[in-house]
């Protein structure tokens, strides 16, 4: 996810997204035996606290309890070598690295991955392509992630993509781009879903987790009102809050995920309370809750 102001974030044909709203969270029993997701957090979470202090801010996020993060370009001045070697002296792993997607043939995969020692990137989505409106436009993206994935695999990386809201809405066709990308894509494009823009685009985040199988290998796990607002189309979502407080059931989602789940990946945009303090509850709501499996 590049360091940028990020203007315009984010059914399969005629979901719904009618679900319950509750008062209280649905308990997570201790005796559902299944494979559940590791945890982490996406670095954009805390990017301006990055920006004063990289090395403290990924200090604290290893003394809460995270296992891994997922990458975005380190602050200005700091090499990609310098901001890996941090997250490895403080005992973290890299669970995916947000990309740009080549362009004319060159991109920095493998610069990227060595410092980061890690070989699953991720195509951050940013920002809105038009041609998810159109068929046509629909096809050329499809040809775009095949030659993509093409790159990655004979470098020996594993290539997936990351939704914003507007691949999860309703085209002319009743359908939308998340499932034609599903549909058609080579099956080894994994998708990392961004459960938080799929209910913004009227989707229910567990449904989609579940239609969409084992080609979902990590979730981004975020939280907050979830309803699109215009505002989003000025790069300004609502403030989001720590998981657990807000209008996702991460219940059913980890439910629905089953045993495809390799990382949830806690991320805030905007944050309506202090940013550390939001990541260190979402970490106690994931981890109390057993929705999290910890080595």
């Amino acid at each position: 996810m590049p360091i940028i102001s990020r203007r315009k974030f984010l059914t399969l044909a005629g979901l719904g997204a009618s679900f319950t709203t509750l008062g209280f969270r649905r308990p997570v029993f201790n005796d559902i035996m299944r494979k559940k997701g590791r945890i982490a957090i996406q670095l954009w979470t805390v990017r301006d606290l990055l920006k004063e202090d990289y090395a403290k801010t990924i200090e604290r996020i290893a003394s809460i309890g995270y296992e891994a993060v997922e990458t975005i370009p380190p602050p200005e001045g700091m090499s990609l070598t310098e901001a890996g070697e941090i997250i490895r002296s403080n005992g973290l792993q890299v669970c995916a690295c947000h990309v740009e997607l080549p362009k004319d043939g060159k991109h920095e995969w493998m610069e990227i991955s060595e410092a980061f020692d890690c070989q699953t990137i991720v195509w951050h989505g940013w920002p809105e392509d038009q041609r998810y409106k159109s068929s046509e436009g629909i096809s050329e993206l499809i040809d775009t992630y095949h030659q993509a994935n093409d790159m990655a695999r004979s470098n020996g990386l594993r290539f997936g993509l990351h939704n914003h809201w507007w691949e999860f809405e309703n085209g002319a066709s009743g359908t939308f781009p998340m499932a034609i990308l599903h549909s058609r894509l080579d099956e080894r494009i994994f998708f990392e879903i961004d459960t938080y823009w799929a209910k913004v685009a009227g989707k229910d985040p567990a449904e989609i987790t579940r239609l969409f199988g084992d080609r979902v290998k990590m979730l981004q796990i975020k939280d907050g009102p979830a309803r699109w607002t215009p505002n989003l189309d000025d790069d300004e979502p609502e403030p989001m809050v720590a998981v657990g407080k807000g209008s996702q059931d991460f219940p059913a989602i980890v439910e629905a995920g089953g045993d495809n789940i390799e990382w949830m990946i806690v991320e805030m945009d905007n944050c309506a309370t202090d940013v550390m303090t939001a990541v260190e509850e979402s970490y106690s709501y994931l981890t109390e809750n057993n929705l999290v499996v910890r080595d």
